[in-house]
C-alpha cells in the first residue's frame, strides 16, 4: 500500500513539472496584442521616407547575406594535390640491425707472472704481429736455462756411452768380452738417446713458455680499455682477459626478417650479391652500402625470423660495434612503377582509395590495389595512371563529384609561418605591455 503511495505522488510530481515547461513555453511564443502591433505600425509610418530607405537597405543586407550563405554551402573545399609519377622503385626488406665485429679476441695470458708493460694506449689501432703487453721472463728464462743444461749434461753421458758400445763393439768379434756385457753397454746408450730426446723437447717447451712472456696482437683491429693494469699477477687460465681487440675494418651487421621472406632472398641470392644499405636514426646522410654475406642454417622457431648478415667495408668507420642501424636488403628494382604520397591513400568501406582529381576539379573516389611503401611514398599497383592528380589533404570534407580549391602547398606552408610569427608577436607585445603598466 505504502509503496502504490509512493508511486502514485511521484507521478504527480513529474506531470506538474512538465505542465509547468509546457506553459511556460507557450507563454514565451504567444501572438503580441493588438495595441502593441498597432503601436509598432504606426512608428514605422511616422518613421518618414529616410527610415524607409534604411529598411530597404537593411533588407537588400539581409538578402545579400542569405545569398552569400547559400554560395559558401557551394563553396569548393581547399585540398592539398600530388602527381601521379611513373620511376623505378627498389623493392627493400627493413629491419633493425645490430653492428658487430668482423672478429673479436678477448686476449689472456698463456703463463704465470707480473705484468710489467702495456705496449700501446686504450683504443689504439693495432696491426697484426704487434707487441701488447711484456710479463716477467725471469722466471722462465731460468726454467729454460735449467733444461738446457740438462740437455747437455745427459748429451756429454750418450757420447760416452756411444763410445763404449763402439769399443765394446771389437772385443766382442775378438771374444775378449762376452755377448751379454756388450748388449748391456748398447741398452745404455739407446736409453742415454732417449733421455737426450726428453731434454731437447723440454727446452723447446720452455722456450715456448718463455715466447708467452711477450704477447702479440693475433689481428688487426682496435683496442678497448685495459683490464688488468701494469704491476698485477696474472695467472694462468685466469678467467679476466687482459685487453679486447675488435676488428672494424671490414665490419658485420646482423638482423633479421619474418621467415615468409626467405624464398624471396634465396631466389635473388642465386643471381647475385644481394645490396644491403645501413642508416642511422640521427643521421640523415648518405647511407652505409654492403652486401648480404650470410643466411643462418634455420629459422628460429621462437619468435619465426631467419637470422642475416650483411658486410661493410666500413673505410669511413661510421659504423661501430654494438650499434643500432636501420637495415635495408634490396631485393630487386620494380621498374615504371606508379607512385604517389602515402598520405593520400585512404582506407574506404570497400578498401584502400584515393580520391582523384578530375579536369572539372570533382573528385572521383577510386578503388586501388597499394604496393610496397617506402619513404613516405606507395606504389599503386592497379587503379591509377600516371600524370592523374590525387588529393593528399583535406580528403575527410569530400565525397564522390565533391568540387575542390587547389591550394599552393609552399604558400600555404608560407602563411602558416606568417601566422605563427604573428602570433608570436603579439604575444610579446603582450606581454611588454603587462611589464609597462605593472
Amino acid at each position: 500500500m505504502k509503496r502504490s503511495l509512493w508511486i502514485a505522488a511521484f507521478l504527480i510530481v513529474v506531470g506538474g513539472f512538465v505542465g509547468f515547461q509546457q506553459y511556460h513555453s507557450w507563454s514565451l511564443n504567444k501572438p503580441q496584442g493588438n495595441s502593441a502591433a498597432t503601436a509598432e505600425d504606426g512608428s514605422q509610418r511616422g518613421a518618414g521616407g529616410a527610415q524607409g530607405t534604411t529598411g530597404g537597405s537593411q533588407g537588400q543586407e539581409r538578402a545579400g547575406a542569405g545569398g552569400a550563405g547559400g554560395g559558401r554551402s557551394r563553396e569548393a573545399v581547399p585540398v592539398l594535390v600530388a602527381t601521379a609519377v611513373q620511376k623505378s622503385v627498389p623493392v627493400l626488406i627493413r629491419a633493425v640491425g645490430n653492428v658487430e665485429a668482423y672478429t673479436t679476441v678477448s686476449v689472456k695470458s698463456q703463463v704465470t707472472g707480473v705484468l710489467q708493460q702495456a705496449h700501446f694506449k686504450e683504443g689504439q689501432d693495432v696491426k697484426k704481429g704487434q707487441m701488447l703487453f711484456t710479463i716477467d721472463a725471469r722466471p722462465l728464462e731460468a726454467a729454460l736455462k735449467q733444461a738446457e743444461a740438462n740437455l747437455a749434461r745427459d748429451a756429454a753421458q750418450l757420447k760416452n756411452l756411444r763410445e763404449q758400445v763402439r769399443r765394446y763393439a771389437e772385443l766382442v768379434e775378438k771374444q775378449y768380452v762376452s755377448r751379454e756385457q756388450y748388449d748391456q753397454i748398447k741398452t745404455n746408450a739407446d736409453a742415454a738417446e732417449s733421455v737426450v730426446d726428453a731434454d731437447k723437447a723440454a727446452v723447446d717447451n720452455a722456450k715456448v713458455q718463455l715466447s708467452y712472456c711477450y704477447i702479440y696482437s693475433p689481428v688487426n683491429g682496435r683496442v678497448g680499455s685495459v683490464l688488468i693494469n701494469e704491476g698485477n699477477l696474472i695467472r694462468l687460465n685466469d678467467g679476466a682477459a687482459l685487453v679486447v681487440i675488435n676488428q672494424i675494418n671490414p665490419i658485420n651487421v646482423t638482423f633479421a626478417v619474418p621467415e615468409q621472406h626467405l624464398a624471396d632472398i634465396k631466389r635473388h641470392m642465386a643471381g647475385g650479391k644481394l645490396k644491403v644499405d645501413a642508416r642511422f636514426q640521427s643521421d640523415e646522410g648518405r647511407p652505409e652500402q654492403g652486401v648480404l654475406a650470410f643466411v643462418d642454417n634455420a629459422v628460429d622457431r621462437s619468435t619465426g625470423t631467419i637470422k642475416l648478415k650483411a658486410e661493410f667495408t666500413n673505410n669511413e668507420r661510421r659504423l661501430w660495434p654494438g650499434q643500432f642501424v636501420n637495415v635495408a636488403l634490396t631485393l630487386s628494382t620494380q621498374g615504371d612503377a606508379v607512385v604517389v604520397p602515402s598520405e593520400a591513400v585512404q582506407v574506404g568501406p570497400e578498401g584502400q582509395q584515393l580520391f582523384i582529381v578530375k579536369e572539372d576539379r570533382r573528385i572521383e573516389v577510386r578503388l586501388v590495389t597499394v604496393g610496397p611503401t617506402q619513404e613516405g611514398e606507395s606504389v599503386i599497383a592497379k587503379g591509377l595512371a600516371a600524370g592523374e592528380l590525387v588529393v593528399r589533404e583535406g580528403q575527410f570534407l569530400l565525397g564522390p563529384g565533391s568540387r575542390v580549391d587547389i591550394r599552393d602547398a609552399a604558400k600555404d606552408g608560407e602563411g602558416k609561418a606568417g601566422a605563427g610569427r604573428k602570433e608570436r608577436g603579439g604575444k610579446s607585445k603582450a606581454k611588454a605591455e603587462e611589464r609597462g603598466a605593472s
